[in-house]
């Protein structure tokens, strides 16, 4: 049986040359995490990996601050994976969050979360910080990604048709940058992909610095 939460997940298989979800037999590494986004990402960098889920509690410390936090929960994903497969293979762990005047915005509940979380974008810049994880065994390194993203001044009835259509649902913040939340953007000033939910210029080094099978290095 194949499911989220299974080591032989379902997806595109990989070729020689390019990267994408195999059985855990045959990756290189393991995602851990369900994202459709990040596990697009990690492809096509030329990455061979499965995709075991990890299901922790995301609820932020006391006073926890966005870098510590993003970082603390890459991390926690990364650990519990590897203790879920017995660290047969190195595990990469994600984690994104949106901060607009020092507060973090997760993924919005209901249609009025999700509004009065852009309407509070709307007209402004706001930080996105993605966190990448990677461990294996005893071995851990991290690395943080902070992107700048501007808004263009929104209206509600704009905001509340956007979240009728479904995207904002499982976003951070309540947008999909590479989706139809695109349009509500006018300068970025970082990393595009970081926003997206995986850096992959950084992640890419990441993976050089454990010796992991990349794309390049088949061509």
């Amino acid at each position: 049986m194949t499911a989220a939460g299974d080591p032989a997940i379902a997806g595109g298989r990989a070729s020689a040359a390019h990267g994408g979800t195999v059985a855990i037999a045959a990756a290189d590494l393991v995602l851990a995490s369900a994202s459709p986004r990040r596990s697009a990402l990690l492809a096509g960098i030329g990455v061979r990996f499965a995709v075991v889920p990890a299901h922790l509690d995301e609820t932020p410390a006391p006073a926890e601050l966005p870098r510590a936090y993003v970082t603390r929960l890459a991390l926690a994903k990364a650990r519990a994976v590897v203790a879920a497969t017995g660290g047969a293979l190195p595990v990469l762990g994600a984690d994104t969050t949106v901060v607009c005047d020092g507060r973090l915005l997760g993924k919005p509940v209901s249609e009025a979360d999700a509004v009065a979380m852009l309407m509070a974008l709307s007209g402004r810049t706001h930080q996105v910080f993605t966190a990448v994880a990677l461990v294996r065994n005893a071995i851990e390194a991290d690395v943080l990604v902070e992107t700048a993203v501007t808004f263009r001044e929104l209206s509600v009835a704009e905001c509340r048709s956007y979240w009728r259509s479904g995207e904002p649902v499982d976003k951070a913040g309540g947008y999909a940058l590479q989706g139809m939340g695109g349009v509500f953007v006018t300068r970025i000033e970082g990393s595009y992909s970081g926003v997206i939910g995986l850096p992959v210029a950084e992640t890419y080094k990441l993976l050089c610095d454990f010796a992991i099978d990349c794309g390049l290095s088949r061509v």
